[in-house]
């Protein structure tokens, strides 16, 4: 049985895109032992992941000397054969440089690439695939390396059971929200892509309610960000929109079930809208321009008739701000696109 230690230690977004590629190595290696470093925001998340067998949780760089030697300890005990680095940084070199795990594959990226035994040329940064896809890339490459052959599955998607879900619908919707088509929006950030403003968000809940009168909308907040999402209801509220807010503090495994609840689901390029796609709940996302960060790149995991992108037209604006993007425009391709398209797949609790 080989030991394989899998790194993803970044964001909540960039975690739930190792989805495919925890689910090409499992399926293709099945007697193997799984194991995934994580750090403790999405821990949570790594456990309700089936293709991992055990989470080690990274006490990250912020973490005491005594924390980095515990973890190293931790590490070594497991006598990991393989290291798969889908986050490369010197840091991650280095412990697996320390830990002594005899064959450690990344992307040749940086200086960090000269401690790793293995490399895989991908260019991540001219964007030319979706993160997920440069993932599953890397795990394909280690597969040939060892002589074992891809196996692909089903999609790899985060699911709950219904009979569950009911009760998270049930306990989330206030009476008026009954038999209505429930809209997710993020308006937050989580300090990653930048989003829409409050003024562009309000005016497109105000379109789309315009459009379609069975909306209801459900606005979503994350640890730190309900200042800012009540901020948003109250220009909704003065707009007589139907709406009710969500603050996650019942851990990330509640906040996924709730997410699973919605018909579609708006946001920024940030975590809760990658949790979405992985779910295959219909979204629409809005990314910046720039090539680090396109639609394309960072392209969520739902089926492509249940994702939607927008990002301004770089001939005229800043890569990287979304102000010119037309909030009733969007209003108006989202209930087309939905009425063509993603609304066949919506899901009825």
């Amino acid at each position: 049985m080989r030991r394989i230690l899998v790194v993803r230690n970044d964001k909540i977004g960039d975690f739930m895109l190792a989805w495919p590629s925890f689910a090409a190595l499992k399926q293709s290696q099945a007697d193997s032992l799984v194991v995934a470093l994580v750090p403790k925001y999405t821990r949570d998340l790594a456990l309700l992941c089936p293709w991992i067998d055990e989470v080690i949780t990274d006490c990250t760089k912020s973490g005491s000397k005594a924390q980095q030697q515990e973890l190293v300890s931790t590490i070594r005990n497991y006598n990991f054969d393989d290291y798969i680095c889908l986050f490369s940084n010197t840091r991650n070199a280095l412990l697996g440089f320390k830990c002594r795990i005899p064959y450690r594959l990344a992307p040749a990226t940086k200086l960090a690439q000269f401690l790793f035994t293995d490399t895989l040329k991908q260019k991540r940064s001219q964007s030319a695939k979706p993160e997920h896809v440069y993932n599953v890339d890397l795990i394909k490459y280690y597969l040939s390396k060892h002589q074992l052959s891809s196996i692909e599955g089903a999609p790899a998607y985060l699911e709950f059971e219904q009979e569950s879900l009911k009760h998270v619908k049930q306990a989330l919707l206030p009476e008026f929200a009954l038999n209505k088509r429930l809209i997710m929006i993020h308006c937050g950030s989580g300090g990653s892509a930048n989003n829409l403003s409050l003024e562009q968000y309000a005016k497109l809940m105000f379109a789309m309610y315009q459009l379609d009168s069975n909306f209801v909308f459900c606005l979503t907040a994350g640890p730190g960000e309900l200042e800012q999402t009540q901020k948003l209801a109250d220009q909704a509220t003065k707009l007589a929109l139907p709406l009710f807010v969500f603050e996650s503090t019942s851990g990330l495994e509640h906040f996924c079930q709730v997410i699973a609840c919605a018909d579609l689901f708006i946001a920024g390029s940030t975590g809760p809208l990658h949790i979405a796609g992985a779910l295959n709940v219909p979204t629409v996302g809005f990314y910046p321009a720039k090539r680090s960060s396109t639609p394309l790149r960072w392209q969520t995991l739902n089926s492509d008739n249940n994702r939607l992108a927008f990002s301004p037209d770089t001939k005229e604006n800043v890569p990287d701000d979304l102000s010119s993007i037309d909030p009733v425009l969007c209003a108006k391709q989202i209930n087309q696109w939905l009425n063509c398209t993603a609304s066949k797949s919506f899901h009825q609790l």
